[in-house]
Order: structure tokens, then sequence, then C-alpha cells
């Protein structure tokens, strides 16, 4: 998610009006990823979907058989929804959910937001994992939430019931200065560096961690070299430039004005003038490959996806060594910005923003390619002075990270990763009418086809491998879970968004033997009240 509420509004500013309908694009020159001219008035862009029809908009034969299943806004509920548009199952927890994954049993895994997790105020944490089982019984409640560390954003269920979930890790600032990060880059509270933790739920609120994975330990930079991990970071693409570009830190402010802000609700609750900027990378998607023993894992700051060996031991993952591919924790493979390795330039960049990347699932089209929603690619307009959404617009790209007959990844002396286009790209005939700036995802379907989640308007749909839209449905529902001083939360701008809905089979095992029945009554919509009310 984004990181301030701030961001959001001048995102609304510009992008409040119609929605309309979108289609699809076999190919994109990746060299070139200008927008087409526009063919939808920008001022009739709505990436919210505010004040517009909701609910079922198409549904058509031939659909792949299941149904969807998704966190509803501002609500402890999670909702399965079926092709016809009727909630046909409900799970309730007992805080908002960002993101939940069904499980063999009927069970869910959510990510719940606690409700007074310190320090870590923004940028997507939530600070609890929990199970919840078909009749919403709570199964499980573990906590990482402290001063030092916090969960955030997404998780990945192991097929032995263990978590790998991203965590954001407080690093002092003068420890990130030791490690050379540039001192006009650091917040003055120190950044917030990334670890990937495994979790082996204990009993009904515990979890051991059995392995840990911490970005410190796979660090270069070529600005201080009395420091130990200085280097040539183009010899080293399986490290990270401390450095590399990356998102500016925010104009320094004073607690005072900080105040304010978070006064007039544009601030979150634990966002100092100290510690704005400190989510320097953002991971915001993880996914586990069984098959591969990998991690693959997104950073939108930094527009890159990256990959890890998961066989080796935590002392491994810290080190250069070890592990199936004799890397340790390095990088196995990367691909969306090579400028970050300085082996290219702005016409090599793929991606923009991404979020929700995913391997293609075995027995799939596709099986073992990589699934990402391509969030912000920049159109012909820059409206960089009103959020930079101008004539911005998505894509969801499918592709192939190329590897030899033992699968370890390909990169050539002095080039970057490749490959240098997708196998297959989704993106609205006019590019506009298709648009989320943040969350969002994709995810291909056994019959072919991909679901799409277009997170900022809460939009899902299904398109065929031609780009047809063959089904649509718009999320109408949000909740009334307050602050925890009892004020209500705006529903605006994000009223109906979806951070990961997911399409689930019909022959999932969790749904085995399960009532699958429109419930009776269906919940009741949410109504935004008109404009100036």
């Amino acid at each position: 998610m984004k990181k301030t509420p701030l961001l959001l509004c001048l995102l609304l500013c510009i992008s409040i009006g119609s929605f309309c309908q979108v289609s699809n694009k076999d190919s994109i020159n990746n060299k070139d990823t200008s927008a087409k001219k526009a063919t939808v008035p920008l001022r009739d862009r709505n990436m919210f979907g505010l004040h517009i029809p909701r609910g079922l908009k198409m549904n058509s034969d031939g659909l792949a058989d299941g149904y969807i299943m998704y966190a509803v806004p501002n609500s402890s509920l999670v909702y399965l929804l079926n092709r016809r548009g009727d909630i046909v199952h409900q799970w309730k927890g007992n805080y908002p959910v960002l993101a939940a994954y069904l499980q063999d049993d009927g069970s869910l895994v959510q990510s719940a937001l606690d409700p007074d997790f310190p320090v870590f105020g923004f940028g997507g944490p939530y600070g609890r994992i929990q199970k919840i089982s078909w009749d919403s019984k709570m199964l499980w409640d573990f906590e990482y939430a402290n001063k030092e560390h916090i969960v955030h954003h997404d998780f990945s269920v192991m097929p032995n019931g263990h978590i790998l979930a991203l965590a954001y890790e407080a690093e002092p600032y003068d420890d990130a200065i030791a490690n050379g990060r540039k001192p006009d880059k650091t917040p003055k509270s120190g950044p917030w560096l990334e670890e990937i933790i495994e979790i082996e739920p204990q009993g009904k609120t515990d979890g051991n961690i059995v392995w840990e994975w911490h970005l410190r330990d796979h660090l270069i930079q070529d600005f201080d070299a009395k420091k130990a991990n200085y280097g040539k970071v183009a010899d080293h693409p399986e490290l990270l430039d401390f450095n590399c570009k990356g998102v500016p830190l925010p104009p320094a402010i004073t607690q005072d004005s900080m105040d304010i802000l978070q006064a007039k609700g544009m601030a979150d609750r634990n966002e100092t003038a100290d510690n704005r900027g400190a989510d320097i990378f953002h991971f915001n998607a993880i996914k586990y490959n069984p098959g591969l023993d990998q991690i693959v894992f997104s950073s939108p700051n930094l527009n890159e996806i990256f990959i890890i060996d998961h066989s080796t031991t935590t002392k491994e993952a810290a080190s250069h060594k070890g592990g199936r591919w004799g890397k340790g924790g390095d990088f196995l493979y990367r691909w969306g910005n090579p400028q970050n390795y300085q082996r290219g330039d702005s016409t090599d960049r793929q991606l923009f923003g991404q979020h929700d990347v995913r391997w293609i699932e075995k027995g799939m089209p596709g099986a073992g390619d990589l699934m990402v929603f391509n969030n912000h690619l920049p159109g012909e307009i820059d409206f960089s002075d009103m959020g930079n959404t101008g004539s911005n617009y998505s894509a969801v790209y499918e592709f192939t990270p190329p590897a030899d007959k033992n699968g370890k990844y390909i990169i050539e002396k002095d080039k970057p990763f490749g490959p240098e286009k997708p196998v297959w790209v989704y993106m609205a005939p006019d590019t506009l009418s298709f648009f989320s700036s943040f969350i969002s995802g994709a995810q291909r379907m056994p019959n072919g086809n991909t679901f799409i989640d277009e997170g900022a308007r809460g939009r899902f749909f299904e398109v065929t491998r031609e780009g047809k839209i063959v089904w649509e449905y718009l999320n109408p529902y949000r909740g009334d879970i307050r602050k925890p001083n009892g004020d209500p939360v705006s529903p605006v701008p994000m009223t109906y968004f979806s951070f990961r809905a997911n399409f689930i089979p019909a022959n999932h095992p969790g749904l085995a033997n399960k009532k699958l029945e429109p419930l009776v009554p269906q919940p009741t919509p949410f109504i935004l009240p008109p404009p100036g009310k």
C-alpha cells in the first residue's frame, strides 16, 4: 500500500470521474513504455471507483469453475463470492484483514491489523498472522510487532503449514551509515530494512521462527571505500546496492507540522518528522515455490522482483555460500530494473511499482513462469506535480526467467538478467481505463484465463489469453471498524479497495463438502454518500 493518506488524496484529485470497460493487447515493446494516445479524458479517470454502479457487471459462459475470495475493506470479514455475484460464505475475525489464503481444511490464514503496534505507522504493517476455521473460530493468533520488527504486507503459507512472512527490521541511523548508506538518503530515525521469517505455528498464540533471511547481509555500496561491503556494484548483481536510486526521502518538516497532519488525518499514527521515508525498499509480495525451494518477493520502490534460495540454513542465508545453488542468501535472480545494479539505463526498465509477483502453478497454462501486476507504467503526459498519475496505466505481465538445463538462472557477463520482454501482457486498449497505482494482483486460472484484482477500485475480472473480458465484478461492500478512539475511518478515497483477492478453483480441497449457497440475506452494500455530503 502507498505510504500516506496525503498521496492517496493527491491521486484522488486527478482520478475522480466515470468508469470504462477495458480490453487487451497481446504484447508491449518494453523499450518504449509510453501509453498510446489517450481515448479516455483524464478528467474522467476514477482510480478508486467512487460513485459508480457496483456488483456483478458481466457473466459469460465458459468461465473457469470457481469462486473469488477477498477481504472486505475496513472489516474483519473475508467473503467467498460465486460467479453470479452472490456471497456464499464469510469468515469473521476480530481485526481488519489485509490478505487471506484458503487452506485445505477450509480455514484461512490471514493478516490482521494489530490495534496498537509501535513505531511502524505506515507502509503496510499489520502485526498479526491468524488462522480462522471455516466457522470463524480463532485457531491461532500470532503477534510479531514490537519496536524492532513487524510483519507487513504479504506472507506465503508453505506445504508443511509454516508461514513465510515479510517483516520490517528497524536499522539505527548509525548502523545504516556504518553499512555505507549515504547520509542524505537516511532518515534521522534510521531506515527500515527487510527480513523474511519462517514461522512454525505453536499452540494458540505462539510461533517458532525456524528460518530467517535479512537484507542487511546482502548489501553492497560504492560510496565509502572504508566500509566492509564496499565494491563495484555492476560486478555483483547478487547483492543490493544500499544506495540505489529508489524513492527519495520526503522534504524535512518539523514535528509541529507532523502533528498538524496527524490531527487532520493526513499522516499515520506512528509517523514522525524523523522517520518519514524510513520504508526505503517497501517489499510488498512474497511467494514460495516448493518444487524449487525458492522464494520470490517484490520491491515496488526498487521496481524489481528478486528470487532467493530457501534450501539454506539460517546461517547460510546470512552468507554468500551454501544451499542448493551455492549462493547462500544472495539473489539467485532479479528482474525489472537493471539500473539498480548498474547494468542498464531507463530504456531497460520493465517494472513500475509492481505488486503480487507469483509463480504460475503446476498444471496451469504457463506453469513455471512468473506473473506480476505492473502498477504504474508511465504514459505520455507527466503530471508529476499532481501525484504523477496523469496518463499512467497498469498492465499484467507473464515472463519466463532464463535458466539452463539444471535450473540455474542465466545472466551474461556485464549484461542484466533477462528476459528482454514478457511472453504475455494484458492492458486496456486505451491503457487509461485499467489503472491501479498501488496494491492489486493477478493469477493464472485452470482454463488459461487470468484473474485480475484491480485493487484501488475493488474490481475483479477474468480475461482470456486474447484479452477479452468474460467476467467482471466490483466489490460493493465495506465494513465499519473504528479507530482506537472510536472515530470513524474516512471511506474516501479507499472505499472499496482490495489488497489481494484470489480465485479459488471449485475443486479446491478447502471447499470439499462445504455448503456454498448464497447467504440469506446477502450482506448490505455500502453506499458512498454523494459528493459534498
